[in-house]
């Protein structure tokens, strides 16, 4: 699960890098939920992983959020909101 979760984090990062690109700043409507879902993926992987093997899924939520809170801020400032 911790593999599952790696890469949902990449694929997510992946996705608000090309919403980065002028025109594709609404790709972020689908790329929020797609890195809400790897948030929840993260988080189980992370409970349920063996203590000293946790690093894929910490990867992977932190990824995860971090593309959460950048597409966010990029639909707000791209009047992709209101």
């Amino acid at each position: 699960m911790q593999t599952l979760s790696l890469l949902w984090g990449l694929l997510a990062i992946f996705g608000m890098l090309v919403a980065f690109f002028p025109c594709l700043g609404a790709l972020n409507w689908v790329n929020i939920p797609f890195a809400v879902i790897g948030l929840v993926i993260s988080i189980a992987a992370y409970a349920t992983g063996a203590e000293g093997n946790k690093g894929g899924s910490l990867t992977g939520l932190v990824c995860c959020a971090i593309a959460v809170v950048f597409g966010g801020v990029r639909l707000i400032l791209g009047g992709g909101v209101l």
